[in-house]
């Protein structure tokens, strides 16, 4: 039995689109003499659908691929993961689905049984869990389905649910699994995920062939990733990070082993690249060419711009830089010699005359007051309208470049420096933001290393720095780390060895700001918590306020 692997980057929603892929791939995987093509979870739909769901029109048309796809299915079977209809009265409305088509009809469905609630998950909103397994037999061959989460307890060692799935259908004795997946992106999950294949590999003594979504759905980013392995626990095969990709494999080859074909794991390599794609396929599927930002000349503009260009082309990037009388002379230049570097183009908008400007507009209603952070905002608030200006005139996007320790602690200006229509990097933090730079310069100066190693600075008053209202970075990235990720509260913070008064500063700091983050663009996420639909605190919590 050949077996083929598609790994596709479904666009949610565009129905035809995605049907027209899938039968693209079917016929590929057909002339390489494939007897079965699996597709990922919910793909005729796209993932995650939310609300999309509860649409009657939208579950027609999910119906009517898998028609079509049943069609297709001569010659060879497909597997597809698809949201299917509950019959009963009692339940949600749907469940979520992989179907076995074969010779031109759905032969086999199975639904998904664990139905994950928690961080940027949300199914039991739209699904009812499964409450009956079986096997599907296919060229006298036993294959057993299951869809993303279903093999996420082995052994019922996942605190969250109370079944596994495969357990229940150890009965039927299945000769090899077929895991459907839509599993997001994070820089630490490729190990996890090949860990828990093994796990399942280990327990029922079987092989799996594991199919996951690539591509970017707004904020979730999925790194494709599909992992072959043999009943040995070797991985016979993982598939390329960040590509759509169809291989096929002979299922005699996988049971027999050693083939041991996994992929490096460098954190910061696959953070640049899940950006690039996350900013590449925003801009894609909405039917978008061209981004803007403004260059400051400083690290985070910086990075955003590099990642920009590779993910749309330098045609498609221009930059606005747009110096105050508090700019040193070396961050303009940095701003420019990066554009030049980049092919980009840049226009230069001094902003001192409209300060001045709104400055002596403000004056009699400030008049006795002295200067203090209003002013610093000011200055952001006119280059986030200039930008917003170039963005309605000429098209293209404003892009956000606040970083993910900035978001936290609030170090940002709304309808400033926080405007934009997706944040690129909202979910990394400062000291990472400079392993980026460092990535991009590896072959050779791109962002001037000026940018890199000078300190950190907003430049709103003169001789402004980061640390002037902030610890240094590396100190407050990890205090923010085990609150954000780990969920630590201050004590357990405090007993790791952190000064009491900043632990509680900054904590009040991240708690204070909610209401600034409930108001900024879609966060791409490359962590296992990023700010966004995955982390839902209340704005008027009292908690460390």
């Amino acid at each position: 039995m050949r077996i083929a692997i598609a790994q596709f980057n479904a666009h949610i929603g565009n129905f035809s689109g995605n049907l027209e892929k899938m039968l693209k791939m079917t016929a590929e995987a057909k002339a390489q003499k494939a007897d079965i093509i699996c597709f990922p979870e919910l793909a005729t739909c796209g993932y995650p659908a939310r609300d999309f769901l509860e649409f009657d029109d939208f579950i027609r048309q999910s119906d009517a691929a898998i028609q079509t796809l049943a069609e297709a299915a001569r010659g060879i079977a497909i597997v597809v993961g698809s949201p299917t209809r509950n019959p009963q009265p009692e339940g949600k409305d749907l469940y979520n689905s992989v179907y076995f088509l074969a010779d031109g009809a759905i032969q086999y469905v199975q639904h998904k049984t664990l139905l994950p609630t928690y961080d940027v998950f949300d199914e039991y909103r739209y699904f009812q869990p499964a409450s009956e397994w079986g096997i599907v037999t296919y060229q006298g061959k036993r294959i057993a389905l299951t869809v993303c989460e279903d093999i996420w307890n082995v052994g019922n060692e996942n605190p969250l649910y109370t079944i596994c799935p495969m357990d229940e259908m150890m009965a039927a004795k299945p000769e090899l699994m077929l895991n459907v997946s839509a599993s997001p992106f994070s820089c630490d999950h490729a190990p996890e995920r090949i860990h828990v294949i093994r796990a399942n590999v280990e327990r029922y003594k079987v092989p799996i062939f594991y199919v996951n979504h690539v591509g970017a759905q707004t904020e979730l980013l999925f790194d494709g990733g599909s992992v072959v392995m043999s009943p040995s626990g070797e991985v016979f095969d993982e598939m390329p990070f960040f590509e759509e990709c169809l291989r096929v494999y002979e299922l005699d080859e996988v049971m027999a082993g050693g083939k041991q074909v996994a992929q490096p794991i460098e954190k910061t390599m696959l953070m640049h690249d899940a950006l690039v794609m996350g900013v590449r396929d925003y801009f894609q599927k909405l039917g978008l060419k061209k981004a803007i930002l403004g260059l400051s000349g400083g690290i985070d503009s910086a990075v955003t711009c590099v990642l920009a260009a590779r993910a749309l082309g330098a045609d498609n990037v221009r930059v606005i830089l747009m110096p105050s009388q508090y700019s040193s002379d070396h961050s303009v230049n940095d701003a420019r010699h990066l554009a030049e570097n980049l092919g980009v183009q840049y226009d230069l908008v001094p902003i001192e005359p409209m300060y001045a400007a709104f400055a002596e507009a403000l004056k009699p209603h400030f008049w006795g007051y002295p200067a203090n952070i209003t002013e610093e905002n000011l200055q952001a608030r006119i280059r986030g309208m200039l930008l917003m200006g170039f963005s309605n005139k000429f098209g293209p996007i404003l892009l956000n470049t606040s970083n993910k320790s900035e978001m936290a602690v609030g170090y940002g200006t709304l309808y400033g420096d926080m405007c934009g229509g997706l944040s690129v990097l909202g979910d990394v933090y400062k000291t990472e933001v400079y392993e980026l730079a460092n990535y991009i310069n590896k072959d050779g100066e791109v962002i001037p290393q000026s940018s890199i190693v000078k300190p950190p600075s907003a430049e709103l008053r003169p001789g402004q720095k980061d640390s002037d209202s902030l610890p240094e970075y590396d100190i407050l990235d990890r205090v923010l780390f085990q609150y954000i990720e780990k969920h630590q509260g201050p004590k357990e913070i405090i007993a790791m060895g952190f000064d009491e008064a900043l632990v509680r500063r900054v904590l009040r700091l991240v708690n204070i700001n909610e209401f600034k983050r409930h108001q900024t663009a879609p966060v791409l996420r490359v962590s296992s918590k990023a700010f966004g639909m995955g982390r839902r605190l209340p704005i008027v919590g009292k908690y460390l306020s």
